[in-house]
């Protein structure tokens, strides 16, 4: 495994999405306070803030991901599960480096989350 590829793209996409946070939260920041005192207006800047600043959070998510996965690169233990220490598959490390399990893990967590409402 290379584990420099994996610490290169960890690093580029933690600066990506730092930066696209600081930017979503400016766009939602400047959606407030650019409106005019329509109440029309009012709704739509307060809906076009929710979307920047939900945005802005998934990265957040993904970002505290990606930093946890360069720990793991740190203390030697990247490209393992953190369940029982067996090996990610390669295509998945791929596709989501900072993933902390393997497929199987991974469906297991899924399966065991609350299921959303469909109404």
């Amino acid at each position: 495994m290379d584990i420099e590829h994996y610490r290169r793209s960890l690093l580029d996409l933690e600066k990506e999405l730092s930066a696209r946070i600081d930017r979503e939260a400016q766009y939602g920041r400047e959606q407030l306070l650019d409106v005019a005192a329509d109440t029309g207006d009012v709704s739509a800047a307060d809906e076009a803030a929710a979307e920047d600043f939900t945005e802005a959070d998934a990265d957040s998510t993904t970002l505290t991901q990606v930093r946890e996965a360069i720990g793991r690169l740190d203390a030697g233990t990247f490209g393992r599960c953190v369940v029982d220490g067996g090996p990610i598959e390669p295509a998945r490390l791929e596709a989501a480096p900072w993933s902390p399990y393997c497929l199987k893990h991974q469906k297991a967590r899924e399966e065991g989350s609350p299921k959303r409402s469909t109404l």
